[in-house]
């Protein structure tokens, strides 16, 4: 098959394993087309909710439904077929059995379970196989899975809604709107993709917010996370939702908060830092190992100045999503407290990823440099 039809039927994939972006957590997102020799479209699927098939799985049956055989067919997969017996089944074993003759592979898997075993899986049943095509555009898509299998901790995405003078609030908190309605449907959209939003104490009892998904459709709703070193949440807060899971982590003992909170269905973590002077607060660095422990990959962040302050002076924010709107508060609150710094070389180096309009407000993403080279 000629390169450019490669191209196409892999970017029919990754178009496939884009629909599953708010779907798949913790799984990765995965899409899968099944193609003649002579480039018929045969089957076609993306991975479902957790336990649920996997696109291989899905495109099998789309062939099947339709009265296609796949023997001697070729598979385009954006992510390296599994090779053990997690919640489902082995999809390499599927696509070898259905007599598949040629898998074309965006990247291998990085979960250490499969991590090119699926490849020679296939290979050693006389499949061929090729890795490369859209692998760049496979790892972005499921950059939290990545992070998560190599470097134990998932992504972190810090959300922050300013006016162009970097101000979140006013003096006295009111923050309500500072963006107009796209930017705000945008920012739920980052939420819906995450496997859990993250959010301080602070703003728990300043704002009494849900941080769900409300303004986009969403198959599930994200984890949250709060960081609430003295078990400060109050059992009436709008954080309890039924169905989705709340951790709550902890640096000072107080077991019947820690009871009652559970009793409410939240999961009370204690982690406090090693030293005498951050033995009050919360390791956040080992709350990210913790969060991937519990198959987080994306941690979207939606906190004050203060936990912002923090994550980035430990250096653990991976990405920005920045929202600007076109108007001045003056003197108000920051995105972020930390510093001071003494020199403009000790200023925290990004680089900017991507710049849209979203109705007024424009939206910046941006990257420490180097932080998705893993």
């Amino acid at each position: 098959m000629q390169n450019d039809q490669v191209t196409t039927l892999i970017d029919q994939a990754l178009a496939l394993a884009e629909q599953s972006l708010r779907l798949t957590s913790p799984n990765p997102r995965v899409g899968c087309v099944i193609s003649s020799s002579s480039g018929q479209p045969l089957g076609a699927g993306h991975t479902q909710r957790v336990g649920s098939p996997h696109a291989e799985i899905m495109a099998l049956r789309d062939a099947a439904a339709q009265g296609h055989s796949v023997v001697g067919a070729t598979a385009y997969v954006t992510l390296e077929p599994c090779s053990h017996h997690g919640r489902t089944d082995p999809c390499c074993d599927a696509l070898i059995e259905a007599g598949i003759k040629k898998v074309v592979a965006s990247i291998a898997d990085p979960n250490p379970l499969v991590s090119g075993q699926g490849f020679a899986r296939l290979r050693a049943a006389g499949v061929e196989v090729e890795v490369g095509p859209g692998a760049a555009e496979s790892r972005e898509l499921n950059i939290g899975f990545f992070s998560r299998m190599i470097r134990r901790a998932p992504w972190v995405r810090l959300k922050v809604a300013a006016s162009l003078d970097g101000k979140t609030a006013l003096d006295n908190g009111a923050s309500q709107w500072i963006t107009a309605e796209a930017a705000r449907a945008d920012g739920h959209a980052w939420r819906a993709r995450a496997c859990a939003v993250l959010t301080g104490i602070g703003t728990v009892l300043e704002d009494n917010p849900r941080l769900d998904v409300r303004l986009v459709d969403t198959p599930r709703q994200p984890h949250l996370v709060v960081v609430d070193s003295r078990l400060e949440t109050p059992l009436d807060a709008h954080l309890f939702i039924a169905g989705r899971a709340l951790y709550i982590y902890a640096a000072v003992p107080n077991d019947a908060k820690k009871a009652a909170l559970e009793a409410r269905g939240a999961t009370v973590i204690y982690l406090p830092g090693q030293t005498p002077e951050s033995s009050s607060k919360v390791d956040l660095a080992a709350m990210l190992r913790d969060l991937a422990r519990r198959e987080v990959n994306e941690l979207h962040v939606e906190a004050g100045f203060k936990l912002n302050g923090s994550l980035i002076r430990e250096g653990l924010v991976d990405e920005f999503v920045v929202y600007l709107a076109p108007k001045l508060i003056g003197q108000g609150r920051g995105m972020a407290n930390f510093g001071p710094l003494t020199e403009l070389a000790q200023a925290v180096p990004l680089t900017f990823t991507s710049t849209e309009m979203l109705g007024p407000d424009l939206r910046i993403l941006a990257r420490i440099p180097g932080r998705d080279q893993f």
